[in-house]
């Protein structure tokens, strides 16, 4: 591979390849809601059109839910596959977006330029940044780089109800070497990263049951069980005033980080005042005894992401609301088995409740264990000497606290190990208005993966 010729075709297709992303990013491909089914199917579409001008054997699959995107390229080497997604989250609230979320732009920053619209960072501009990378070597050698497979979601922000029975049915297709997944972020702006680790997840949601229906605050006052009050009650036990979750037997499973992993975590650029700044804050607030870092990518979490019950409008209504309702997730690490955390968090309510109080539980959610890389394999250490190559910076092996299962699923149903390397940003907004997604992040990103698979794809 002639590696140089490569990345000058990227540098000087660069506005070309920005074009290509701005024309994805305009289909309001939002997986969740089925009013953007037809859109949906119509982003899935328009990869496959790419990938086929590529000379990638590309085609949809279909699911229940929103097809999946299956290409091949046949040639030497060992075989690499390349996920990614290109489904977005809801845009909503629309009114805090200063610009259309779906009509892309370059916007200029004291940080530099952006690229904002809704999938810009999350995932549309980071799986093209692979995509960019083969076309520039097609362009080069005349052929695609090495044996890919290229598998594209299209329900990742929407829980990917289809992915499992998809990998289940499909096996022998996608089992390959070694996955390579681009959804996720750089420990800090300029610092290339690479996830040895991401923490799992278990989603929960419960309504507390009191009276029979609302009742009169004045009739009924005092006598009557509240279910708001009940259910702050036990949402105040999940944890202790060190921050520790109280939850019996929650930390089955967990492991301390080695030292020379805490020590390597020190010097891997990332802001602690920076990261809570970012946030609104100034102190970490969460289990004492761990460092942020540690908090983020090493220690379990329960956290609760709902709470309501009884009156939500304007102004007053005088009501003892029959029940109130409340959702969790728990982010998991090391060996935590989201089934025994799942009943010992049940039982933890349940055991709580007071009497003429019932609890329904919202069925079983997902839930996925954590999931660990072995980044002793030597396509680890070829692909972090090709980041630091292309970012003159060392690149670095981090924790990540954010839950990607399709790296436990990859592990779990085809065998193989992933390698999880992301350009973007923390405050890229991938869920909230005004996404982003730096324009350097995108070039080097494209870049980068040239450079890995000049390594690795011999």
């Amino acid at each position: 591979m002639a590696l140089n010729e490569v990345l000058t075709e990227i540098d000087s297709g660069l506005d070309a390849a920005m074009d290509r992303l701005f024309e994805l990013l305009k289909i309001r491909s939002i997986s969740t809601d089925p009013a953007y089914r037809e859109e949906t199917h119509e982003a899935a579409e328009w990869l496959v059109k790419e990938l086929k001008s590529l000379g990638f054997d590309a085609e949809l699959r279909p699911t229940t839910g929103h097809p999946m995107v299956v290409a091949h390229s046949k040639g030497d080497g060992p075989r690499l596959l390349f996920y990614g997604h290109y489904d977005v989250q809801p845009v909503d609230p629309l009114e805090l977006w200063n610009t259309p979320p779906f009509e892309p732009q370059i916007e200029d920053t004291e940080n530099g330029r952006v690229i904002r619209g809704r999938g810009a960072s999350d995932d549309k501009g980071q799986l093209m940044t692979f995509i960019e990378a083969c076309r520039a070597y097609k362009a080069v050698n005349g052929e695609l780089p090495g044996n890919l497979v290229i598998f594209l979601e299209g329900e990742e922000e929407s829980g990917s109800p289809s992915l499992v029975p998809f990998l289940e049915n499909n096996r022998e297709e996608l089992t390959s070497d070694l996955a390579l997944i681009c959804d996720t972020s750089m420990v800090s702006p300029g610092v290339p990263s690479i996830a040895g680790s991401l923490r799992g997840m278990l989603k929960e949601e419960f309504t507390l049951h009191g009276p029979r229906i609302d009742l009169h605050s004045g009739h009924y006052g005092g006598p009557a069980l509240n279910p708001l009050r009940e259910i702050s009650k036990i949402i105040a036990s999940f944890h202790d005033d060190q921050g520790r979750v109280a939850v019996d037997g929650f930390y089955e499973g967990v492991h301390e980080v080695p030292a020379e992993q805490l020590e390597a975590w020190k010097t891997c650029g990332f802001d602690e005042k920076e990261y809570l700044q970012h946030a609104g804050m100034t102190v970490p607030h969460g289990e004492e005894g761990y460092s942020t870092l540690e908090q983020q990518w090493a220690r379990p979490t329960l956290e609760i992401n709902g709470l309501w019950g009884g009156y939500q409008g304007a102004g007053s209504k005088t009501v003892i609301p029959a029940e109130a309702h409340c959702k969790i997730t728990c982010r998991l690490v090391g060996d935590m088995d989201p089934a025994h955390v799942r009943k010992a968090l049940r039982a933890h309510v349940e055991a709580r409740l007071p009497v003429d109080a019932r609890i329904t539980w919202d069925g079983d959610l997902d839930g996925a264990p954590a999931s660990v890389m072995d980044t002793s394999r030597p396509e680890f250490e070829a692909a972090r000497q090709a980041l630091s190559d292309e970012w003159n910076r060392e690149a670095v092996i981090v924790g990540m606290g954010g839950s990607i299962p399709i790296g436990y699923y990859f592990k779990s149903i085809l065998g193989m190990d992933a390698m999880l390397i992301g350009f973007a940003n923390d405050d890229d907004a991938i869920h909230s208005p005004n996404e982003k997604y730096d324009v350097k992040s995108f070039h080097k990103g494209i870049r980068s993966w040239a450079r890995i698979l000049d390594r690795i794809a011999k």
